[in-house]
């Protein structure tokens, strides 16, 4: 069950340091789900209305799934088994049932997936809602939701047809390859799986969506993660650096064959800035990577 959002402690109402330094798989998990839960009432009324209740997007540059078409045609999506991995509230999960797709939205923060139960409830109320689902506990029908770890799937072998990821776990895991060889696991022979990231050379510049973010401020080749820690030194945020080459070995490590690896340019009509994301960043140097991976069909 999704529980109600605790209060912030005063440690997490403290100002986080940032720095450079090693952080595992459980001091990133613990801190991911922390952050998200603290911050997924903030992040979805920012960008929300730029995501949609009911829209696929990929990432910051606005390219849609309904245009791109990387987890295939849409009239091939009916009836097909999709895991959303790191689904946040499940926007990209519900416009794949909207196909007539069987998504699951899976996330490790129950407070990001409140929210995907409340952008249910409330299009149930306003009858605007053409998703099926199954009600629980008293709550609107709509997609089905799970909370776990993207690490340690909760699902039998060969239970999907499509797995994706719009900037959802991939970057926060310490070991992405376990991530890939469990979506591995759980999709049949032939499966596709698609997911994004903020492209790695991103990680040589600032942060900042103006000039300011235009230098190279440090080495591309740096691997140490991100982390923004409390005054007692725990990690309350946490991002993991790889390189573009860092990425294609992971997938490959994870049984999977890649197809393609889409940059998106950003788009006239995009006049949106999102953290260190805008028009004038996007315009010369890329912002998003997409990969797109497929399980071969002879295996196992």
């Amino acid at each position: 069950m999704v529980q109600e959002h605790e209060p912030s402690t005063p440690e997490e109402a403290a100002e986080p340091t940032a720095t450079r330094r090693i952080a595992d798989t459980a001091e990133s998990s613990r801190a991911s789900r922390g952050w998200w839960d603290r911050n997924a009432d903030e992040y979805q009324e920012e960008h929300g209305a730029f995501l949609g209740d009911d829209r696929f997007i990929w990432g910051p540059e606005g390219l849609d799934e309904a245009e791109a078409g990387l987890l295939g045609p849409v009239e091939a999506l009916k009836g097909r088994d999709v895991l959303e991995v790191g689904a946040g509230a499940a926007q990209c999960a519900r416009w794949l049932a909207a196909q007539g797709a069987r998504p699951v939205a899976l996330d490790l923060s129950h407070r990001q997936l409140r929210h995907a139960r409340r952008i249910d409830a409330e299009a149930a109320v306003s009858g605007t809602s053409g998703v099926s689902g199954t009600s629980r506990g008293g709550d609107a029908a709509g997609v089905a939701l799970v909370q776990a770890d993207a690490t340690a799937l909760p699902f039998r072998d060969g239970s999907f047809d499509l797995a994706c990821s719009a900037y959802g776990a991939v970057p926060f895991v310490a070991e992405p390859v376990r991530v890939m060889r469990e979506v591995r696991r759980v999709l049949r022979p032939g499966g596709r799986w698609v997911f994004s990231v903020t492209h790695p050379m991103r990680w040589a510049f600032p942060d900042e969506p103006g000039p300011e973010g235009l230098s190279v401020a440090a080495s591309y080749f740096d691997r140490t993660p991100y982390v923004e820690q409390d005054e007692s030194g725990r990690a309350v945020y946490v991002e993991h650096h790889r390189t573009l080459g860092d990425r294609v070995r992971d997938v490959v490590a994870g049984g999977f064959r890649l197809v393609d690896l889409i940059e998106p340019e950003w788009p006239a009509w995009n006049h949106q800035e999102w953290g260190g994301w805008s028009p004038l960043r996007g315009n010369l140097i890329p912002g998003t990577a997409i990969f797109v991976c497929e399980r071969d069909r002879g295996e196992r």
